[in-house]
């Protein structure tokens, strides 16, 4: 069927419910919009699902979360593993205890537990929760932090990070496989509880949860001099960080926590910005009046499904707040865990290694080296990182210190396989006590870093390309980048060309090839001269291609600049491809 039969299918089957129908009938005289929610399925990629909510195949929807649980429960069984069970969270967005419930519900028509958190959770305690309670897999519903109209659908495995290979294609070819919306099955939510399918969880998870993460606290003794002095202003920005930030904090002794009241409450239309996302300066606004009111020594924002953490932190000095990007957290961050371990320690594990994904800083390899541990690059998404930890455990060869992502996520320990900014909002708070002990600030630490190593500039630019005329120019883009790769970037010469979707590395100079050794995907990476480079790949979660540049400076103001002129050289020869 074409897109409007499939559309006039939707209001006549009685399969789909009044309330869809009359949305549908709403836009009769829209063909644009028929076309945009019928023309294709929502995609089940090897993150899930994520689209903007309504009703139509293209759209995040009571139907589609039921197609995706369908494939899911599907491979569940194909591979033996449906009496496990499947733990399942959500966010604060719109539509999404109703697309969890849903979700459950078809599981547990097809036999399948279903462990369902009472109310919101963050993405990092789902993660966690799939290997506390032994589970086959995890369903996390969230678009973490897309515009208000999103919702999307993560799935994980039973290691606790979101699906990898063979899983992730397997998943998805059942998911595609399912092609009648009439044979998902659900059931009434009464009798799934009744026939123990459906389970709530909660407070005991929330407590071992905690429990873990505080364990990996390495100078409580720093908390607790500075713990009446320290001021830390958060927002949860409407989403569900407030309550599990507020509570470790606390737990630790931390005494100035001020909350910015106005975004405390979940709220799926966050109300207060336009954007619920803390690589936003725009997102700080209230944040930093509070900030400033209250002479905060460091401001903490986390998204909606709190697995990112964005700063502010004071420079002592000028009294002026620095946003620190993800790289500079997470740099941040492992410096001081993987630098105080090995100071109370004496040393660290011979195996050490520092993780980050090809898209991150280089400043992270420059710590690795710095502190003699080994540094893993891995593709784009946390869960190949997650994957590393398991490798690790399976193997016995490699302890794992820390891993990051450029995109303000981090994970300080193994206990969960998914960025947390819940622990990373202990550690950046637990550093911030203990730099303060020795009379120096976290904007102190980060410039002592950069003076060590050299001053490391990254920063992302991106095409927004909606719609169908969008994906074909996103994928023109990348075809002819591949069949006339520069020679130069702006004024850096390409020294090398790794093209992670035919899996080679190619020098410019000699023209050697070498593998890149991980997965296929969709990337061009550019080694450029004077320790640059660009990275060019498609967002999974947006209608953009992105481009990540990194440059490494003698100065701050050097590097800025270098970073600045080389994304413009970025845009301008990516407008003469579109």
């Amino acid at each position: 069927m074409n897109y409007k039969e499939i559309y006039e299918d939707w209001i006549s089957n009685p399969y789909f419910d009044e309330k869809t129908k009359a949305e549908l009938k709403g836009i009769a005289d829209n063909e644009k919009e028929i076309e945009d929610r019928f023309y294709m399925e929502l995609e089940f990629g090897t993150a899930g699902l994520r689209g903007v909510i309504g009703a139509g195949t293209n759209r995040m929807n009571i139907y589609t979360v039921r197609k995706a649980t369908q494939g899911l429960a599907n491979y569940i069984k194909k591979v033996g593993a449906a009496d496990k069970g499947v733990a399942i969270a959500y966010d604060s967005r719109r539509m999404s205890p109703e697309f969890a419930d849903e979700a459950a519900l078809c599981l547990a028509a097809n036999g399948i537990k279903a462990y369902v958190f009472e109310s919101l959770r963050p993405t990092p305690e789902l993660s966690y929760a799939v290997r506390k309670l032994n589970c086959t897999a995890g369903i996390n519903v969230t678009a973490s932090h897309n515009p208000a109209e999103y919702n999307g659908y993560k799935v994980y495995w039973e290691d606790g990070a979101q699906i990898t290979p063979p899983h992730d294609t397997g998943i998805m070819a059942e998911v595609k496989a399912v092609t009648d919306y009439n044979t998902v099955l659900t059931m009434e939510k009464s009798k799934a509880v009744e026939q123990g399918l459906y389970i709530t969880i909660g407070e005991e998870t929330d407590r071992s949860y905690m429990e873990e993460i505080k364990k990996l606290v390495i100078h409580q003794d720093a908390i607790n001099a500075v713990r009446d002095e320290l001021k830390i202003v958060y927002t949860p920005l409407h989403g569900t960080g407030n309550i599990p930030v507020r509570t470790i904090l606390k737990e630790l002794g931390f005494q100035n926590v001020f909350v910015v009241k106005e975004q405390e409450a979940p709220d799926g239309n966050f109300p207060t910005v336009d954007y619920p996302n803390p690589e936003s300066p725009a997102a700080y606004e209230l944040a930093l009046a509070l900030a400033k009111k209250e002479d905060a020594d460091l401001v903490l924002a986390t998204d909606p499904d709190a697995d990112r953490l964005g700063v502010y932190v004071k420079d002592s000095r000028t009294g002026e707040y620095h946003m620190l990007t993800g790289n500079m957290s997470g740099c941040l961050i492992g410096d001081y865990i993987i630098g105080q371990t090995k100071a109370v320690k004496g040393s660290l594990p011979e195996d050490g290694v520092f993780i980050r994904s090809i898209v991150t800083t280089n400043l992270a390899d420059a710590i690795a080296e710095y502190y003699g541990v080994k540094l893993i690059e891995v593709l784009t998404g946390f869960k190949f990182i997650g994957q590393k930890i398991l490798e690790f455990e399976h193997t016995n060869e490699g302890t794992y210190l820390f891993g990051m992502e450029e995109s303000y996520g981090c994970l300080p320990g193994t206990y969960a396989r998914d960025k947390d900014a819940v622990a990373a909002t202990m550690f950046l708070c637990e550093a911030a006590a203990y730099y303060k002990t020795k009379g120096r600030t976290l904007w102190d630490a980060m410039l002592d870093i950069y003076e060590r190593h050299g001053y490391y500039q990254d920063h992302v630019e991106s095409i927004t390309l909606k719609g169908i005329e969008g994906l074909e120019k996103i994928k023109g883009i990348l075809e002819t980048l591949r069949k006339e790769p520069p020679a130069f970037i702006g004024d850096y010469e390409v020294l090398a060309v790794r093209d992670y979707q035919a899996d080679t590395i190619v020098n410019t100079k000699t023209n050697e090839v070498k593998q890149t050794g991980l997965p296929v995907s969709n990337v061009l990476y550019y080694e450029l001269t004077d320790d640059a480079w660009v990275c060019v790949r498609p967002s999974g979660t947006e209608p953009k291609v992105k481009f990540y540049i990194g440059v490494k400076g003698s100065t701050m103001e050097e590097s800025v600049e270098k970073s600045k002129a080389l994304g413009q050289k970025v845009l301008a020869m990516v407008e003469e491809l579109i």
